[in-house]
């Protein structure tokens, strides 16, 4: 990712804040502000977190939590009652701290 921004800035020299799709539930995003510069080892760039303090039923419509496609899998929290490899929509999940679940770690 680091690279990918690092060859992105240098290709759009005239570019200096990204906007970034992290929420305040997510990891390292409980300090956050709407405007951050990025962390001491990345490319320069401010940060804008549009999204900081929306919570997942305003968000996601789908999966609860997008990864690689090796360490996404169905949340267990959705799971339909009864219904052997059946799943609730994403919205229905209450928690803003379950959404990750789905994910390896």
């Amino acid at each position: 990712m680091k690279a990918a921004f690092a060859d992105y800035l240098q290709e759009r020299s005239a570019v200096k804040c990204i906007f970034v799709g992290t929420r305040r539930t997510d990891p390292h995003g409980g300090d956050l502000t709407f405007f951050d510069r990025t962390d001491r080892g990345w490319p320069a760039f401010m940060r804008c977190h549009p999204v900081i303090d929306w919570h997942y039923a305003e968000i996601w419509t789908g999966y609860t939590s997008l990864g690689g496609t090796t360490d996404t899998h169905p949340n267990p929290a959705l799971k339909a009652e009864g219904q052997a490899a059946k799943f609730r929509p994403a919205y229905e999940l209450e928690m803003d701290e379950e959404e990750r679940l789905g994910r390896d770690r």
